[in-house]
C-alpha cells in the first residue's frame, strides 16, 4: 500500500504528494498485464478533526508525507500530530512545499521526525508552490514542469525500491535547526507577524467556505468575520474566497509580502534527494 498523506490548506502540497504517490503505486511491481499490485490510500490531515486520529503504518507500506514550509520549518502546529505517526520500518518519502524563498531546515526536520518514529527515509524532495501570502510569488506553481519532475522522481524511487539493500538518505539542512524565519522592518529589526489576522470586507456573502477550509477551525460559523482561535497565515480563506472578501491590512505583513515578491521573484527548482 502506498499512502499519500499531506497538510495542504491551499492545495499545493496535495498536488505534488498525490502525484508522487500515484506514480509510485502505478509503477510498483506491475504484473504481466501491466496492472500494479500496490494500492493507493490518501490521508488529508489539513482539517483539525483528522489530526485527532492516530496514524500507524506497517513494514509493508510506503508513506509519502508532505507539509508546507512555514518560516523555514515544519509548521509548529503540526509537530504534536507528526510526533505521533508510527512506522515499523515503513518506507517513507518526506516532501516539503515552499513559496520560492527557501525551505531552510524544514526538510531535514521532517526527515528526522519520520526517522525517530520508526520510518525508513529512502528519498525526499523540496518543491515550490505559490506562496501562501501572495498570488504572484511562484504563481500557479507547482506547474507542468514541477509535476513532470515529480513523476520522474517517482520513477527513480521505484527503481531504488528494487534494491535488496535500501539505503536511507541525508538531506540539506542544519542540526540544530535554525530558528523560525522572521521578517524585518526597514531598519533591520525583527518583526513578529504571528498575531496578524485576516479582515473581512463588505463583499462577504456569508457562504461559509472560509469556515470549512480553515485548518485551525478558527473562523466563527455564525459570523465569518470573527476568529475564535489562531491564524497561521496559510492563505486558505483568502485564496479560496469566491468574492475576495478576506484580506490582510497589517503594515508589517504587507511590507514583508512585497519584499518577498521582489527579492525572490527568480524561479527556483525542486531539490530532490535519493
Amino acid at each position: 500500500m502506498v499512502n499519500a498523506m499531506y497538510f495542504s490548506p491551499t492545495g499545493t502540497t496535495r498536488k505534488v504528494v498525490s502525484e508522487l504517490a500515484k506514480k509510485i503505486a502505478e509503477n510498483l511491481n506491475p504484473d504481466a498485464a501491466g496492472n500494479t499490485s500496490a494500492g493507493l490510500n490518501t490521508v488529508d490531515f489539513t482539517l483539525p478533526e483528522v489530526r485527532l486520529k492516530p496514524a500507524v503504518f506497517s513494514e509493508n507500506e510506503i508513506l509519502v508525507l508532505g507539509v508546507p514550509v512555514y518560516a523555514g520549518r515544519v509548521p509548529n502546529i503540526l509537530l504534536k500530530y507528526l510526533a505521533n505517526l508510527k512506522g515499523s520500518g515503513t518506507i517513507a518519502i518526506p516532501v516539503v512545499l515552499y513559496g520560492n524563498r527557501n525551505y531552510d531546515d524544514a526538510l531535514i526536520e521532517l526527515r528526522d521526525i519520520l526517522d525517530s518514529n520508526g520510518f525508513k527515509v529512502i528519498a525526499a524532495g523540496a518543491f515550490v508552490g505559490e506562496h501562501s501570502f501572495s498570488k504572484t510569488l511562484a504563481q500557479n506553481r507547482p506547474d507542468a514542469e514541477d509535476m513532470s519532475a515529480a513523476r520522474q522522481f517517482a520513477l527513480q524511487i521505484v527503481e531504488k525500491l528494487k534494491s535488496p539493500n535500501l539505503q536511507t538518505i541525508d538531506v540539506y539542512g542544519n542540526r540544530p535547526y535554525r530558528k523560525y524565519y522572521m521578517p524585518r522592518d526597514r531598519e533591520g529589526n525583527p518583526v513578529d507577524i504571528r498575531k496578524v489576522t485576516p479582515k473581512t470586507n463588505s463583499d462577504c456573502i456569508n457562504c461559509k467556505l472560509c469556515v470549512s477550509v480553515c485548518p485551525m477551525g478558527s473562523i466563527n460559523l455564525d459570523d465569518p468575520s470573527k476568529l475564535e482561535g489562531i491564524c497561521i497565515k496559510c492563505g486558505a480563506c483568502i485564496k479560496q474566497c469566491p468574492v475576495q472578501a478576506k484580506y490582510y491590512d497589517d503594515a508589517d505583513y504587507l511590507r514583508h509580502k512585497h519584499e518577498l515578491e521582489i527579492e525572490f521573484a527568480e524561479r527556483r527548482e525542486p531539490d530532490l534527494f535519493i
